[in-house]
């Protein structure tokens, strides 16, 4: 619906879907065709004659549908080069299998709950358990995954009760507020281990029996601090970063390595989401800054994870620009660094 209103109020993205109709081509070409060859129809349509002679009415149509014909071939483009030109696979909620870290709370809850009531079996790998009820199709094994031996042995155990997962959701993710010469080493060797380290791990453990069988996917829960550091946020930003990488690598050795195209890989990059981890990273600040509903998040991941395609999602769309900022001149990139860790509490108190 075009009017519906997303969960964080009226924002920009919610003026984006009734500007995209300017875009479609079928709407500014057949605009277009009644504009120059059946005239006497667009003043029906418009009620004035001077309009349907206006040349210039004319000219903004064909703009319009020349912008349209690019949107549209990028999107073409995009869609089938991060899915090697092969066809959407179709989600089963009967055989797959999902696993995904830190399903206990914020947007893993919000995933596994929506997984979970359209009938697709759900393993959470968290240190504490689900903070609310869980369906009886959701599975619950305590595990730190910054701790290497608990992941194989986890791993073993998910295969011999439930078989091969089909798919997996990093999403867990640790982060805090210290400055670089505050942050003790086996805290940053924490934030590593479950951010980043982790991935690694589980892709090992999981990511051969998908290839095996040419169907998966595997789902990154990133950052926009994939793309830009703020100051106390350095760590957090430095996995996030790696998280991207990874996910890149990934995708590439999937398709010229494994030669295993239709297992999927998708990266998403949200602004901040109202989860436990926003109270450790910006504390007093969360109340200045834009947030997402961890629902917002989790609808985008499981909408992609239906739609069997890989995909990079950055949440919301207005901020897609960021991604690009490692191009912008200098003095830009330090401008838009610096309005961010400003916000931040960085002098001594």
């Amino acid at each position: 619906m075009l009017l519906k209103l997303p969960r964080e109020g009226l924002t920009l993205e919610a003026l984006f879907p009734p500007l995209k109709i300017l875009l479609q081509l079928l709407v500014t070409g057949g605009l277009l065709l009644i504009l120059r060859w059946e005239p006497a129809k667009s003043n029906w349509l418009f009620g004035s004659v001077s309009f349907a002679s206006d040349h210039g009415a004319q000219k903004w149509c064909t703009v319009l549908l020349g912008a349209g014909i690019l949107y549209q071939t990028n999107r073409w483009l995009s869609r089938r080069y991060l899915n090697a030109f092969t066809g959407n696979t179709k989600w089963d909620s009967t055989k797959d299998l999902m696993v995904i870290t830190g399903g206990s709370s914020g947007i893993g809850a919000a995933v596994t709950s929506r997984l979970s009531n359209d009938g697709t079996k759900v393993i959470i790998l968290d240190i504490q358990p689900p903070l609310e009820k869980t369906a009886d199709n959701v599975f619950f094994y305590p595990t730190d995954i910054s701790s290497s031996a608990e992941i194989e042995q986890v791993a073993e155990k998910i295969r011999r009760e439930h078989g091969n997962p089909t798919d997996l959701i990093n999403n867990a993710g640790a982060g805090n507020d210290m400055l670089i010469t505050d942050q003790p080493t086996a805290e940053t060797e924490r934030i590593f281990n479950i951010n980043i380290l982790s991935q690694f791990r589980l892709v090992r453990e999981f990511l051969p029996a998908m290839v095996k069988q040419n169907h998966g996917h595997v789902v990154a829960v990133a950052s926009m601090a994939s793309f830009i550091t703020q100051g106390k946020n350095v760590s957090y930003a430095c996995t996030k970063a790696a998280a991207l990488a990874f996910h890149e690598g990934l995708t590439q050795e999937l398709k010229h390595r494994y030669n295993a195209p239709k297992v999927r890989t998708t990266i998403v990059h949200p602004t901040l989401t109202r989860a436990p981890l926003v109270d450790i990273i910006t504390r007093d600040e969360k109340s200045r800054n834009f947030c997402l509903e961890p629902e917002t998040v989790s609808d985008a991941i499981v909408d992609q994870l239906y739609s069997g395609e890989s995909a990079q999602l950055i949440l919301p769309g207005r901020f897609k620009f960021v991604s690009g900022i490692c191009g912008f001149p200098s003095w830009f990139q330090e401008l838009i660094r610096d309005a961010l860790t400003s916000s931040r509490k960085l002098k001594d108190s």
